[in-house]
Formats: structure tokens, sequence, C-alpha cells
């Protein structure tokens, strides 16, 4: 098991180094689609906000940030029946593709823990309130935050641009230092994370399942985590078009990966994923008249042809979760969304007026999926059918 886990966390490596010399990600789309992620100003009331733990242990490990920085989390301890359940969430964030990406990225809280916020709001999956967060609420429940670029993965450095990619070993010693603070002791454990931290829970997934006893119970969550190899707007995938005619290496994609984890995995994306839409189907590069250009901020001004090529980015992203649905420990929920990281955003992790399927909220589905309540794989019927959504949309 050990052997297969480290197999795709080198083939992780290897995909990201490709994924982000396309993108190339626009830090200011990055922030747009960031400036929703709590979902609290329409809701009235106060988050619990939980202070910054550098790891102290981390630095003679050489487990440092890009610019050397020691990484950390924030972690609220659980008590009553879930003195001994840990959630642990990884961070999303993009990632950066090469050495001058790479050198401003250092310079922000995603690469340096000398920029991050001291103190950041729990909400969605780390709410500690029963009514915002109904089975996790009392979990001991940690957010490991992103610094290494590379979504927890790699283990190099560039010494002439002085950056540290350390991601393999941060995510070692975040989860050994918890380990010592009580983790290893833990009867229940969930792996989740958003974004660049879901692709995260994918890959790390079985890893994390080895760190604990058969006793325990033990699963993973990947939100927004499903990255497609897909078609973009002008015809091409330029995703694979980096591969320069290397054979296989589309087997790096989160799509061929879900179905060798062998730890229960469950799989929430938006159909029309925002961040995808944005970075992968529509960017400037494949749409250099810009004629997508509306359409990207604002799924309302898309036109009716641009709108049966979504639907075509839906119909693939079901095909592509096929076989991972057959397995009976697996979960999905795939609502007909224009959103990004769901379970962060406490109105569309669990509110009055969340997102639903079936009558059922994230939470419940993610819930119902852990405790073994019921099976969980809901997928919503196409746009604009689901009047439930909280759609993103940017200026």
């Amino acid at each position: 098991m050990m052997k297969l886990s480290w197999v795709w966390i080198v083939i992780a490596i290897a995909f990201l180094q490709l994924v982000t010399g396309f993108l190339d990600f626009n830090e200011t789309e990055l922030s747009l689609i960031e400036a929703y992620d709590y979902g609290v100003s329409k809701l009235n009331y106060n988050p619990l906000m939980v202070g910054l733990t550098l790891i102290a242990s981390a630095s003679a490990k050489g487990a440092v940030c890009l610019d050397g920085t020691l990484p950390g989390y924030h972690w609220h301890r659980g008590y009553g029946s879930g003195a001994n359940n840990w959630l642990i969430h990884l961070e999303g964030g993009g990632w950066c593709n090469n050495v001058r990406t790479c050198v401003y990225r250092k310079k922000t809280r995603r690469g340096s823990s000398t920029y991050m916020e001291k103190q950041i709001p729990f909400t969605g999956i780390l709410s500690d309130k029963a009514d915002q967060n109904p089975d996790f609420f009392n979990w001991n429940r940690v957010k490991v935050r992103y610094c290494d670029g590379a979504s927890f993965t790699g283990d190099t450095e560039n010494k002439a641009a002085k950056l540290q990619f350390r991601g393999q070993r941060i995510w070692l010693a975040a989860t050994e230092d918890l380990m010592s603070r009580g983790m290893r002791n833990a009867k229940q454990a969930l792996l989740s994370g958003c974004s660049a931290g879901g692709l995260a829970s994918i890959l790390h997934c079985d890893e994390f399942r080895n760190m604990f006893p058969r006793t325990s119970k033990v699963k993973c969550l990947s939100d927004a985590g499903l990255f497609l190899d897909a078609v973009d707007v002008s015809g091409g995938r330029t995703l694979r078009s980096l591969y320069n005619g290397v054979v296989g290496l589309q087997c790096f994609f989160p799509q061929n990966l879900i179905s060798n984890i062998r730890t229960p995995l469950f799989i929430l994306n938006a159909a029309y994923d925002s961040w995808q839409i944005q970075s992968s189907i529509a960017p400037p590069s494949a749409d250099p008249h810009g004629y997508w250009h509306e359409c990207r901020l604002n799924h309302a001004k898309c036109s009716a042809s641009q709108m049966r090529f979504l639907q075509g980015f839906r119909i693939e992203m079901l095909n592509v979760i096929k076989g991972f649905s057959q397995s009976r420990e697996n979960g999905l929920f795939i609502n007909s969304c224009f959103a990004h990281c769901q379970t962060e955003r406490q109105n569309t992790w669990f509110a009055a007026n969340s997102p639903e399927i079936r009558n059922k909220a994230i939470a419940i589905a993610v819930g119902d999926w852990y405790f073994d309540r019921a099976g969980v794989k809901v997928i919503d019927c196409p746009y604009p059918c689901d009047k439930s959504c909280h759609n993103l949309v940017f200026k």
C-alpha cells in the first residue's frame, strides 16, 4: 500500500509541473474566487477565529514553505463525543508554474508563513456550531496552510532562486506533529481539502489511511479537486499538448487516479466548476479575441452555443466518475452550479438556503456517507434546473 501511495505522489509531482506550466495562473482571478471563501457576508453571525500554529519541528526535517519559513496549521480542539475524532482540511490556492511565478508566490501567504493570517474564520466544514456543521462541529478540526505551490507534493529546491519545493515534507511534518498532539488516538478521521487541496486529499488519501490502525474509521473528501483533461474553447487540449507526445502521461490527471484509491473517497464538485471554466476551459490563451470573456465571468451572459459547450463539460465529468461511482464505499455529490469549493463556505455547506440535491444539503450528504447512514451518489439535473445554487459571478 505504501509503495502504491508513493507511486501516485511521484505521478502527481509530474502532473502538477505540467498543469502549472499551462495555467501560469492569474492571481487576480484566484483572489476573485477567494472573495467568496467563507460565505459569511449575508449571514448574521460571528465565526470562530482560530490562531495559526507554526510547526516548530518542521525546520529540522527540511519541511519549509517556498521561502524557507515554517509551515503551519490552525487547530480547534475537539470535545465531548468528538474529542477523539479528527478532520484535517488541506488549504487550496492554485499552483506556481515556474521560477517567476514561484518567486512572486513566496512573497504571499501561499508561499510564506510570514504573510499568513494569524487568525482565520472556521466556517462550513470547520465550524464549531452544531446548527452550521451538524456532524463535525465538535471534532478536532485542523486547516493545514498551503505554502509549497504544488498541492503538498514535491521535494526539491532551486538554490539560485532561493526556492524550496517541500510539499511532501510539509504534509508529513504536519501529520506527524498532529499525531503527537493526539491524532494517533483517533477513532474516526476525515481528510478533506478544497481545489488544489482537494487534489491533495486524493493524492494523500491512502497514505493518510495507513497512518491509523485498521480499527479507526478513515475516509477522504475532495472538494473541487477533480481537474479534467478537457477540450478548451479553441478546440485543443491545452494540458495534453504540454506532454509533447510522451505516451501514457494522461494517467497523471486526477480523473484517472480516483479509481485507484483504496480508501473510501467522496467527490464533491460543481458540474460547471468556476475555476476550470476560467482557467482551463476558456482561459485567455484559448480565447484571444475575448469571445468568452463575459461568459467566463458570468454564466448568465453565455450564449446558447457557449452553454452547449459547458453542458458538454458536465457530460465529460459525469463520464469520468462512472467507474468511481461503482464502489459502494465511495460517495458523490455533483451539483449543477457555477461554484468552486463548497465545503468551506457556510452558505454552501449548510444553511437555510444552501444548495441541495433531492432535498439533501452538502453537509448532510457528506455526513450520511461518512457515518454509513446512507449511500450517497447524487448527480444534479443539468443547468438551469437547480434553483438552490449559489452561483459565483465575477466583475
